[in-house]
């Protein structure tokens, strides 16, 4: 077992998302308006994304904040669905905004999964620096978010 604060069964939720979210919201930035990303997905506020965001549509503070929320959350529970038990505080936060980021795959099913299922904290987080690729390119933005991500997940091990 790692020596960091190790988060048991989910609780302390709101110390991971406390960790996770300035991250996530550095690297998304807020954007009222919608507008397509790099790969051309709608997308609103910090990130999110879904049938709700219609392109030409502007969106409230208080819009956006209520989808962090609930995206933060999303992100979390695929994080505790694909990797069940103990992790430390760092892992957990730093796979959330993975997750937020990537989607499941980054914790389902993937070679970081097995390392985390297997406690072995180093190997998962050093995976996280291979999710710089975005339809088979790699993006400055993915591998400087990666590599916040990595120090996030290291810490504390």
């Amino acid at each position: 077992m790692s020596k960091g604060k190790v988060i048991v069964g989910g609780a302390g939720l709101a110390a991971v998302l406390a960790l996770a979210a300035p991250l996530i919201q550095r690297y998304e930035g807020l954007k009222y308006d919608a507008y397509l990303d790099p790969v051309g997905i709608p997308t609103a506020c910090w990130g999110h994304t879904g049938p709700d965001v219609k392109m030409g549509q502007r969106y409230t503070r208080a819009q956006c904040e209520a989808w962090l929320e609930q995206d933060m959350h999303e992100a979390n529970a695929i994080v505790r669905r694909c990797i069940p038990g103990d992790m430390p505080q760092g892992v957990e936060s730093a796979l959330t905004s993975a997750a937020f980021n990537i989607g499941p795959k980054v914790v389902c099913g993937s070679t970081l999964q097995g390392y985390a299922l297997a406690s072995n904290w180093q190997a998962a987080c050093a995976e996280l620096s291979k999710w710089k690729y975005s339809k088979g390119r790699v993006f400055k933005g993915l591998v400087l978010r990666r590599a916040d991500e990595r120090r996030m997940c290291e810490s504390g091990l």
